[in-house]
């Protein structure tokens, strides 16, 4: 029967006892979330066309879908694939989880090995050589017992970041789908605004034939034609400020779906109408931005890793309790039986003396844990303020759409009333002149805000963090 000493018996006491403490105490405060408070409802007036009734998920996951767009939808099903900002946030989540698999691995003991052969040779003088071959092992392992947490809260924190950086990469998810659809309208718009400007110049220049064939018939004079010219020719130097603003928003949709600049205008190339924005768009009330945003999610989730770094600062102010073992083996053949012999221990390290610096550590803690509750708060006012702006300018340029609509048809009849009395010999060339300068203002007015219209229901939709939660809800952390 093997008997123990009292010294060892002792030592096996002190580990148990430190096995049994271990996990039983937690430094620090728990993490609590933080009440949001949120108004009860938007500030800002708003029609009948805006719902404030409960979202539904899946198609505020798909926003887009509600514009009827095939080719839209397309180009953001793109974006999601081959975007290199969101890969980017993808490697900073593959990152978090390693570095979270890292804290993890520092509640287990560790073990090492190391092994070595030897061999010798003896030169006896007679001309036999001795050889003899020594081989070792040695074992160790070490581990620090979580008796106050530490490792607990710093597992903890890495958590609570590896959720923080899934939070960023929905919100790079929600800014790729809206900067597609911004680009993409703004695409469209300016080819509307490009066939208004040349539909004008057709108009413009029948009008400077007509002020041509009256001056050479005699029934007109030079000025009018001057006039009809230089009106023709103010119309045309607008096209091209167009066209560069249309290559310019085809380049940056290029970029968005991670491909090169001028891929992807031949299959945009062909003109097609600005999309339509639905008869009702539902947005919730403002306490369902603070559960949707990508952006207020992560500022809680930084929030809450920064709160576990408080208690691993805490932890510091305690001692730290660790054990140790090592086994040493050798022989002169391999896999035989040789000399072994074994040690184990115990460690205790006790702060006494750091002129304060531990303590010091959790006040730096704490203050960064402030900093980030307020960045927390700052962060949800911020999206409070871009959803009522983002409101507000979809309401009052509906209202901006409409009377241009009414702008637009009783200028087409005043143009053609003035240019009929023109040609009669019943009116000044400059009522022509004025009517279609006033027929193409509004017509450029009624195609930018059609295109305004459908950009700000866009930025409402990111604003209320729309398009995320069928991607990446379910995502693995």
């Amino acid at each position: 029967m093997k008997t123990y000493s009292v010294s060892s018996i002792i030592e096996l006491s002190v580990i148990s006892m430190f096995l049994l403490l271990s996990g039983c105490a937690t430094v620090g405060q728990n993490y609590v979330r933080p009440t949001a408070e949120v108004p009860a409802k938007w500030h800002a007036s708003h029609k009948e066309s805006i719902s404030t009734e409960k979202v539904n998920p899946e198609a505020l996951a798909k926003w887009w879908s509600t514009l009827n767009d095939e080719t839209l939808s397309s180009l953001i099903e793109r974006g999601i694939a081959g975007n290199l900002n969101l890969q980017q946030a993808e490697a900073r989540i593959r990152e978090a989880r390693a570095r979270r698999a890292v804290s993890k691995a520092n509640l287990f003991p560790t073990f090492n090995g190391t092994g070595s052969v030897n061999r010798s040779s003896t030169d006896n003088g007679s001309g036999n050589n001795q050889s003899s071959t020594l081989y070792s092992a040695e074992f160790d392992t070490i581990w620090e017992m979580d008796i106050f947490g530490r490792t607990r809260r710093s597992l903890e924190s890495s958590e609570a970041t590896l959720q923080a950086d899934h939070e960023d990469l929905r919100d790079v998810l929600v800014s790729l789908q809206a900067e597609v659809a911004l680009n993409y309208v703004e695409a469209r718009t300016y080819q509307a605004r490009i066939s208004v400007a040349e539909e004008n110049l057709k108009i413009q220049e029948e009008t400077y034939q007509i002020t041509q064939w009256r001056y050479q018939s005699g029934l007109g004079d030079e000025l009018a034609v001057h006039q009809a010219l230089y009106n023709l020719e103010s119309t045309r130097a607008q096209i091209p400020a167009l066209r560069i603003g249309l290559e310019e928003s085809l380049n940056r949709i290029a970029i968005l779906l991670g491909e090169q600049p001028g891929q992807i205008h031949e299959e945009l190339k062909v003109q097609k109408p600005i999309p339509v924005v639905p008869q009702k768009i539902t947005i919730g009330i403002p306490a369902d931005i603070v559960r949707q945003r990508p952006d207020i999610r992560r500022a809680e989730r930084e929030l809450a890793a920064q709160a576990a770094k408080v208690g691993v600062a805490m932890a510091d102010l305690y001692p730290k309790f660790s054990i140790s073992g090592l086994l040493r083996a050798s022989s002169d053949a391999l896999f035989a039986s040789g000399t072994r012999s074994s040690d184990i221990g115990s460690k205790i390290n006790i702060p006494i003396f750091n002129g304060g610096s531990l303590r010091q550590n959790v006040k730096i803690q704490q203050a960064i844990q402030d900093q980030y509750l307020i960045k927390y708060k700052t962060v949800i006012l911020n999206a409070l303020e871009e959803v009522e702006n983002t409101l507000t300018s979809f309401s009052e340029e509906q209202n901006a759409r409409d009377n241009l609509q009414m702008c637009v048809q009783v200028a087409q009849k005043a143009a053609d009333l003035a240019k009929n009395k023109y040609q009669s010999g019943l009116a000044d060339f400059g009522d022509v002149l004025d009517a279609q300068r006033s027929l193409l203002l509004f017509e450029e007015q009624l195609v930018q805000s059609n295109g305004t219209l459908v950009m700000n229901m866009i930025r409402l939709y990111k604003a209320i963090g729309g398009g995320w939660t069928s991607q990446t809800e379910d995502a693995g952390n």
